[in-house]
């Protein structure tokens, strides 16, 4: 295993203020680096910004004020949101700053002297967004094939990177490497990118038509094209031709996050420019999707973009960045809303993690005044908890090897509901009545111990609540074990716990008032009802909404699926909706094999009255289509928590 992490995120344009997409980015990478600092690993997280370019002076120039200076107050605006998010990047570094400077002007003349580099007429057609040229035939429509935007034809003798002759060499490492390019999909578009012959690289412009920049050593009429400035970040930040010491420790990088818009200048120019310098490529670089609204992507001049400080400000800063990390499938676009963003938050955060926590102290220090209990002997109840959080540390692990993290956080939430469910089944308040105080003590002391384990799981997540919740268990939240020896980790008898407030209050949405002018329509509907004629006949079969709504359907999630002893067609399944653990009897048995249930996310009615079925208790209907000798489950096509309100 390599004892060694170096991650990076794009360096952002200083043209505006950060959004979700920035805040996205820089925290996935954060929680990388901060989970590989949890499995021992020596870690460096470089992020930053790029502050030259035709954008930022635009920018500048709008502003009336000179390009530094926009640059050295646009940048407050990321160091403070960073610094509000818990980032904990070992370098903030910026374009701007002269020894970043000294390494670009070093490369460019060790590549103009060796011949890499060359001057030509060139025409083609120049998107200032992203301040690239495309020839004809890349154009879509005539604009950017990249943005949208138009384009301006310009004539001009600029400077070159032979980056064609690199061209089959990118196509083989790429093969050759399957992790060089994750998802494995974004490799197979850099691959058709370049099945088309690949052009030399235009990396330079003239100060007559872009003056901020960084000159050229050899040629002071120009100035250093943007993209080859910012590449170069990810090596001067740690030190290349400064600090051979520090570089040789840390490069090449481990993983270079960027998002799939950037995926060309990443995987082609970048690789390219390496191999010309002559340093080793980044093992990997990942282009996650984009963060939509209403299958949008966000945009400023859609109006569309969220401030990540919205919801900070409504939910804090560790609910935030839990919502990224685990509504995102790495790779894949990911929607956002704020009713989504409430959902999760109280399913997962509210319902599940916060409830188990204040039921577990409350029951603790109301048995034992808040000391934890020894563990005594496991039955199997025991053992399938510590079951489920052991396979969350395994999950974990691997999870952070395959970037798939969504997956990881889903098995330790898993971990969460088999505690809550554990506290169903044994009943401690049942156990403290009764008098059985050895099995009292082992289970509060097993779902203590479940819980820290969680916390220690969840800390590079939401560092913040999980020092809160591991302090209230009675820990020191600044000297946590390696996630890899969790699973025989002894627990944590002994340790004395203190009553918290709830760690994350529920969000309740509040009711918009209504204006007055809608309060006056309603009296005047009022009014018309009175003297309205008598309502037409009903047609039969046809519901009202008022009728709708008494149904209540909600997701559930299979835990257990068997067989009714005696019934050839009833399967009683045992299921979880939301932090509720409920079972239903169903005539589903000719049609579905236990063990193919088990993990399904099922649609029933929630509030339908319980009823007695071979003696057997059922709560609830799953819902099903039934056409001929066919019969199908009702599903969500998506991952949704349980206990989600469908309809």
């Amino acid at each position: 295993m390599d004892n060694k992490f170096y991650v990076t995120t794009p360096i952002y344009y200083v043209n505006d203020k950060p959004h979700i997409g920035h805040a996205y980015t820089t925290v996935l990478a954060d929680v990388l680096a901060r989970y590989n600092r949890a499995l021992g690993k020596d870690t460096f997280f470089l992020t930053g910004t790029d502050e030259h370019g035709q954008k930022v002076q635009n920018a500048a120039e709008k502003h009336g004020i000179p390009p530094q200076q926009h640059c050295d107050e646009t940048v407050l605006r990321f160091q403070e949101l960073w610094q509000r998010l818990g980032i904990t990047c070992d370098r903030f570094i910026r374009t701007t700053q002269a020894e970043h400077k000294r390494v670009v002007a070093e490369v460019l003349q060790d590549l103009y002297d060796r011949g890499e580099i060359y001057k030509a007429d060139y025409t083609g057609w120049y998107c200032v967004g992203d301040e690239r040229f495309f020839t004809e035939k890349d154009l879509v429509d005539g604009k950017c094939p990249e943005c949208g935007r138009d384009v301006t034809a310009i004539t001009e003798s600029n400077y070159f990177f032979r980056m064609s002759k690199y061209q089959d060499w990118l196509i083989d490492h790429i093969k050759t490497h399957p992790e060089f390019i994750l998802p494995a999909f974004r490799a197979n578009e850099t691959l058709g990118f370049l099945k088309k012959p690949l052009a030399d690289l235009c990396i330079s412009r003239p100060k007559s038509r872009l003056s901020w920049g960084i000159e050229l050593p050899f040629d002071k009429d120009y100035v250093t094209y943007v993209w080859f400035d910012a590449l170069l970040n990810y090596v001067s930040g740690v030190g290349y031709r400064t600090d051979d010491g520090k570089f040789n420790r840390w490069w090449p990088a481990s993983c270079e996050l960027i998002g799939k818009d950037i995926l060309t200048t990443h995987t082609v120019y970048w690789p390219t420019m390496l191999k010309a310098i002559g340093l080793p490529l980044p093992k990997t670089i990942f282009a996650h999707g984009w963060w939509l609204t209403g299958n949008q992507k966000m945009s400023k001049s859609l109006g569309n973009v969220v401030n990540p400080m919205d919801m900070v400000d409504k939910a804090g800063v560790d609910a935030f960045r839990y919502f990224l990390m685990a509504e995102m499938s790495l790779g894949n676009d990911a929607n956002f809303t704020e009713e989504t963003f409430i959902n999760r938050y109280n399913s997962d955060l509210a319902n599940d993690l916060g409830n188990l926590l204040s039921r577990v102290v409350k029951l603790t220090i109301r048995a034992t005044g808040g000391t934890i209990p020894a563990i005594g002997a496991l039955n199997d109840d025991d053992k399938e908890l510590f079951a489920a959080v052991d396979t969350a540390v395994a999950t974990m692990s691997s999870s952070l090897e395959s970037y798939k993290l969504d997956q990881g956080i889903a098995s330790v939430l898993n971990a969460v509901r088999a505690g809550n469910r554990y506290l169903e089944k044994c009943a401690p308040w049942t156990l403290a009545k009764n008098g059985e105080t050895e099995r009292l003590h082992t289970v509060l002391a097993s779902a203590a111990t479940a819980i820290f384990k969680v916390a220690v799981l969840l800390a590079p997540v939401m560092p913040e609540k999980m020092g809160e919740l591991i302090t209230a268990l009675g820990g020191n939240a600044s000297a946590l074990p390696v996630i890899t020896e969790l699973a025989g980790h002894p627990g944590i008898s002994g340790w004395q716990m203190s009553d918290v407030p709830p760690l994350f209050p529920r969000i309740v949405e509040e009711k918009a008032e209504e204006a007055p002018a809608a309060k006056e329509n309603k009296k005047s509907a009022k009014a018309e009802k009175k003297t309205a004629p008598a309502p037409q006949a009903e047609i039969p079969g046809v519901i009202t909404i008022d009728d709708f709504k008494r149904t209540e359907l909600r997701t559930a999630k299979v835990l257990k699926a068997e067989k009714v002893e005696g019934a050839d067609k009833l399967l009683k399944l045992e299921i979880e909706v939301g932090s509720e653990t409920r079972q239903i009897v169903s005539g589903i048995a000719p049609w579905y094999a236990p063990a193919d249930l088990v993990g399904k996310n099922i649609v029933i009615v929630a509030n339908l009255q319980k009823a007695k079925i071979r003696g057997i208790e059922s709560c609830g209907m799953l819902l099903a289509a039934k056409c001929g000798d066919t019969l199908a489950l009702v599903m969500p096509d998506k991952d949704i928590p349980s206990g989600t309100l469908v309809g």
